[in-house]
């Protein structure tokens, strides 16, 4: 199947959701438009768009529902006033000095990719409670959710362990595969260059580009009832503690059977048959959930839709297959136009971890071609596989930051998570990219 380049369907239609996701149309909205829009320069019918699309929410459905649980665990743990008490203890620690915050909130995040995996779960849980603080502090969100992007992604593409056990692992075996010999240790031992990119957006981010102070509104979060506290339910009690055992549950279970679902309605399932929250709040409860995580669930399931259609529309191939004659000789030129299609296949999937066998499989017979040294093409092959990952509408490393921090409807995903991220880590890693290529 042939495409003309102006016409291929992953840069026609990821251009047209960034489009749309700009002039402020919903993101839900924007990609099912941009969908419809894949499967058609694709050459398939709306019928069979809609049946690859429908067909491939469900590859997202235990994200979903994980987000819709976590999201009745952040009620309750709001309902019972541990999270007003959470905050307190933090504001205390942190003592008005908001760096401090920001310093923890990484290394959560960090923590959550390779100490204990449990990727973006804790933030509708850890950060709604924690708006207040911000607001007091007048941190600028967009520090925060820079923040948070940096510590959700840079461990999985430079530390061995957890998730980024696993990224490096797909690295090393799609390499391999590809006629690259290439082991862990190799892609670890490099991939620290890409860290180095990501650290200074970081610093950017922090220092420079949104160091000033912004004023917030303190508003309820949304969808959770605002409780009045007697001071006994602020001091730390027996309650506290069955929440924090739950919450414990939740995580052991999720360790031991990789289910993260599992994990939560078990410990829900303590808080209500012990007594911490009565039962017939349950509805409430879940309702409150639902409000407050469904957009974003909705959302990872359409994304999962709108990647089938892009992965069975060829348009990949196509896009490579079309620059081939500009991928030969220039190894400049070669190096810009691998990263800019890593980036715009990335932006459509939303995830890192599935670029990773379409890039491998595509680029490094062209890295050998040019003579790309094996340390350089691994850097450029992690760099491709995660470019669009921060700053992406559909990543769970921009929704998952947007989740917490929009709990009072003060956060824009796209203006406020998307674009910030976008330009503090993606333009970083690409300049590094191009500079691995001719120093390693």
């Amino acid at each position: 199947m042939e495409y003309n380049l102006l016409l291929n369907p992953i840069l026609i239609s990821v251009i047209v959701l960034c489009i749309l996701c700009l002039c402020k149309v919903n993101v839900i909205l924007s990609l099912i438009l941009s969908t419809i829009v894949a499967g058609l320069l694709s050459h398939f019918t709306f019928t069979k768009t809609m049946q690859l699309f429908i067909s491939g929410m469900g590859a997202n459905s235990e994200t979903a529902l994980s987000y819709i649980l976590l999201g009745t665990f952040a009620a309750v743990i709001t309902t019972t006033g541990l999270a007003k008490i959470i905050s307190k203890h933090l504001e205390k620690i942190i003592n008005g000095k908001k760096r401090y915050l920001v310093i923890v909130l990484i290394l959560m995040a960090i923590a959550s990719q390779n100490l204990i995996p449990i990727h973006i779960a804790f933030i509708p849980i850890l950060i709604p409670p924690l708006l207040g603080l911000m607001n007091k502090l007048k941190i600028d969100r967009r520090m925060i959710a820079s923040s948070l992007a940096f510590g959700l992604k840079m461990p999985y593409i430079a530390i061995p362990a957890g998730f980024g056990l696993i990224f490096q692992g797909l690295i090393a075996d799609y390499m391999t595969k590809s006629g690259m010999n290439v082991t862990v240790k190799d892609v670890w031992h490099v991939n620290w260059f890409i860290a180095v990119a990501m650290l200074v957006g970081l610093l950017i981010a922090i220092f420079i580009s949104y160091r000033k102070t912004r004023n917030y509104k303190d508003l309820p979060i949304l969808a959770i009832e605002e409780h009045s506290f007697d001071k006994k339910d602020l001091k730390f009690n027996k309650k506290h503690a069955i929440v924090l055992f739950a919450a414990f549950t939740t995580l052991l279970v999720q360790l031991t059977t990789g289910s993260l679902p599992l994990g939560a309605v078990l410990g829900l399932t303590i808080v209500f048959a012990t007594g911490v929250v009565n039962h017939k709040k349950s509805d409430d409860l879940f309702n409150q959930g639902i409000l407050l995580m469904g957009h974003i669930a909705f959302v990872m399931l359409i994304a999962a839709g709108f990647a089938l259609v892009l992965q069975e529309g060829g348009g990949i191939e196509n896009l490579v297959n079309t620059i081939s004659p500009f991928l030969s000789g220039n190894k400049l030129l070669a190096t810009i136009l691998m990263l800019i299609i890593g980036l715009f296949v990335t932006m459509g999937i939303g995830t890192s971890f599935g670029t990773i066998p379409i890039m491998t499989v595509l680029f490094v017979p062209i890295c050998l071609n040019l003579g790309i040294s094996i340390p350089a093409s691994i850097i450029l092959i992690s760099a491709t596989a995660a470019l669009g990952d921060a700053g992406s509408p559909v990543s769970d490393t921009t929704l998952g930051p947007t989740s917490g921090l929009n709990a009072d409807g003060q956060h824009n995903h796209i203006t406020d998570t998307c674009i910030p991220t976008f330009l503090h880590f993606n333009i970083p890693i690409i300049i590094f990219a191009i500079l691995a290529v001719f120093l390693f």
